[in-house]
């Protein structure tokens, strides 16, 4: 009854109908639910298996390998539908990720070094430890190339995870496995832009820098038409794609670039929003102007990710492991990736290396005296969150794409990214659902 309060009787989901309280609500009832992507990336994995394996798997490559282009004057712009997912739709999605960090950045626990130092030596940790681990598997092989893919973490279904206890894990628990998440996610978007990026273009490239150089100007000149900064963003995307950088570089570059401080005051839009009903004749302009003033004491990333969340966690991830996690499992794969060094590097890295990664380096940087582990973080609780670090899903299979492209040995990692971020999550959930919840006051240590 709650999310019937928040919604206006004049529009159809606050309305008296039946297919707005059957149908209408209870989806936006669920789509308000943190863990609502990672249970429509959680079908959609199924559904990407099931097609794989189906007498219909033969439609599956088919359909992902469908090519979708356009001409205009001498530029051919021609790509299959997985990779339009995967440089252009995912894109969206680090956009959205720029956006989180520009946040913590601006106004959240990455400003303050002495908040983020915990999390951030943690998430070191699970980034070295998996990597060495899936290093020693692989060194020399056909597959070292991977060694990237257990360095990630699946944030939406790690934070996931950790909502399904509810109350029963403190707040700092969860601040603490976000931050890292998005610490994380930093390493693996610099990981991306230095060793999986091939074949650089000096034309695009400078097309690319001429555009940045435009925004940051127009930012200057204090420009605030975003239909600009959309035509120009997808401009900039589009030479990034075509310099051999990867795309959803782009994505995140404009992310960080996107404004974290609103524009107006809150005084001054409160000033506003009183001066309307003093009018005798409210004119269209005058709603215009106040509601300019009034949406711009919001900062724009603010705004742009609250639009795009639900588009990138119930639209773009669901459609990236559809086209991703489509792994043939028959004997022959199977038997193969119990003995592959990809496979095992993959799992154990995300399983073993993440945990032993992140509580080991957080335990010799409190030992060192650099930071301070709070209660409600030590024991097994350190080692439950570090567990649930290991979901390494969304990015893992992006990585894994990069390195390996539609190779065999690609499917021998995404079978390791699929049971290792399974282990992960089940054992992680054990753990903490058996560590004794900590005192409230922890959480003011």
């Amino acid at each position: 009854m709650a999310d019937k309060n928040l919604l206006s009787d004049l529009t159809f989901l606050g309305g008296p109908s039946r297919l707005a309280r059957y149908i209408g609500r209870p989806i936006h009832h669920f789509a308000a639910i943190e863990a609502a992507g990672g249970v429509l990336m959680l079908f959609a994995t199924v559904a990407a298996l099931v097609w794989a394996n189906s007498p219909w798997q033969d439609s599956y490559d088919d359909f992902w390998h469908t090519h979708v282009g356009f001409r205009v004057g001498d530029y051919h712009f021609e790509h299959d539908l997985a990779h339009i997912v995967q440089d252009g739709l995912m894109a969206v999605f680090f956009f959205v990720v720029g956006l989180e960090i520009k946040r913590e950045l601006v106004n959240g626990q990455l400003r303050d070094p002495r908040f983020a130092a915990l999390p951030a030596i943690a998430a070191l940790g699970g980034m070295v430890v998996p990597a060495a681990i899936y290093f020693a598997f692989n060194a020399g092989g056909g597959g070292q190339d991977g060694w990237g893919i257990p360095m990630a973490t699946d944030i939406a279904f790690a934070v996931g995870v950790l909502s399904l206890f509810g109350d029963r894990i403190p707040s700092q628990m969860k601040v603490f496995l976000l931050t890292l998440a998005i610490v994380d996610d930093i390493g693996a978007i610099l990981v991306i832009a230095i060793f999986y990026t091939s074949d650089l273009s000096g034309n695009w490239l400078l097309t690319a820098a001429l555009l940045l150089a435009g925004i940051l100007v127009s930012r200057r000149l204090n420009i605030w038409y975003l239909p600009f900064y959309l035509v120009i963003g997808v401009a900039f995307w589009l030479a990034v794609l075509e310099s051999g950088v990867h795309a959803t570089i782009a994505g995140v570059i404009l992310g960080l670039l996107t404004p974290a401080k609103p524009l107006q005051s809150q005084d001054e839009a409160r000033r506003w929003a009183n001066w309307l009903p003093m009018q005798d004749v409210v004119h269209l302009d005058d709603v215009r102007r106040v509601g300019f003033h009034i949406r711009e004491s919001q900062p724009v990333s603010l705004r742009i990710q609250e639009t795009l969340h639900p588009i990138a966690g119930y639209i773009i991830i669901p459609l990236f492991a559809l086209s991703a996690a489509g792994v043939e499992l028959s004997g022959d794969v199977l038997s193969n990736a119990v003995t592959s060094p990809v496979t095992l590097g993959v799992a154990i890295g995300l399983v073993a290396g993440k945990t032993a990664g992140i509580s080991l380096f957080s335990w010799i940087a409190h030992r060192l005296g650099w930071v301070t582990i709070p209660k409600s973080l030590a024991g097994f609780h350190m080692v439950g969150l570090a567990m649930v670090a290991g979901i390494g899903f969304t990015v893992s299979l992006f990585i894994s794409r990069l390195a390996f492209g539609d190779s065999p040995i690609a499917d021998e990692s995404r079978i390791g990214i699929l049971v290792g971020s399974l282990f992960a999550a089940v054992v992680g959930m054990g753990i903490l659902s058996r560590t004794e919840p900590p005192l409230e006051r922890a959480d003011k240590d």
